[in-house]
């Protein structure tokens, strides 16, 4: 326990040294084929991250809608594999590849807040690397693979203010040079996904600008409250998978953070690729 203690705080050292405060992310990867894909409009806005974000992370924590656990868990590795959650998709998806070094130090850093700040069971998976939700967006972001990745899981059997809560747990990590980048979707309803070229309906607009005006509005509490205080919350989140690493960013940043969408754009009728950045004050 010394000895974590001691490579802890002097990971802390050095990275406050070298690095001023991250803001935190909310990032739509939307379907796994925008890694292929060259229409989709979302793949052009990351691959141009590195112009827009200058700020080279030391690490990134990643909170993705593809990884449900009971109780918090990161993924303590030294080398992530590529995970293929998922079926039916073209052959060439198959063989892509993003295995950046795994964050094992930062899994462990994660672990020490969440432990602090009331979460008293947080466990470690030393197997699994990174999803689709974590690598298709990475991949674009920061196409080398040289950064090291760390990954958290959701419970999808909580709400949106414990995910707050999780996230305000690791606002430390920004001071650290760490990228505290949640992964999911401003709307994920896929049973509604349609084939482009129609508008979005009215559920979506209504609830994507909704969650739009709350986010730049400051009104975080409202968010946390989304299913009971949004327009179409249920049918914009049937599983709240998705939406809970927004939960988590928002968290991260702070009560005072200011939020700004980044990119905005809509694929296969009602996915919403709205990214959000969140910066606190100096």
């Amino acid at each position: 326990m010394r000895l974590l203690h001691s490579l802890n705080q002097k990971y802390r050292f050095c990275s406050v040294c070298e690095r001023g405060m991250m803001d935190t992310v909310f990032i739509s990867h939307g379907s796994p084929t925008m890694a292929i894909d060259e229409s989709i409009t979302a793949r052009q806005f990351l691959k141009t991250w590195q112009q827009i974000f200058k700020e080279r992370p030391k690490a990134i924590l990643v909170i993705s809608g593809h990884w449900e656990t009971k109780e918090p868990t990161v993924n303590v590795v030294n080398q992530n594999e590529t995970i293929y959650d998922f079926y039916d998709l073209p052959e060439p998806m198959y063989k892509l590849k993003y295995t950046p070094p795994g964050a094992p130090l930062l899994a462990k850093r994660v672990k020490e807040l969440l432990v602090a700040n009331g979460f008293k069971s947080v466990h470690e998976d030393k197997t699994r690397g990174v999803d689709h939700g974590a690598w298709v967006p990475l991949m674009l972001m920061y196409p080398e693979a040289e950064i090291p990745v760390c990954q958290l899981s959701v419970q999808t059997d909580r709400d949106g203010t414990y995910h707050y809560n999780l996230g305000k747990a690791l606002a430390p990590l920004r001071e650290e040079g760490i990228l505290i980048m949640g992964s999911g979707a401003s709307t994920h309803n896929l049973g509604t996904m349609r084939p482009g070229g129609s508008p979005a309906p009215s559920w979506a607009l209504q609830f994507d600008t909704w969650l739009k005006n709350a986010l730049l509005e400051g009104r975080y509490e409202d968010v946390n409250h989304y299913d009971s205080r949004a327009p179409y919350g249920k049918m914009a989140h049937p599983s709240p998978d998705h939406f809970y690493p927004l939960h988590v960013a928002m968290g991260a940043a702070g009560e005072n953070a200011k939020a700004k969408l980044v990119h905005h754009s809509w694929d296969h009728v009602t996915l919403s690729y709205a990214s959000y950045q969140f910066t606190a004050p100096k």
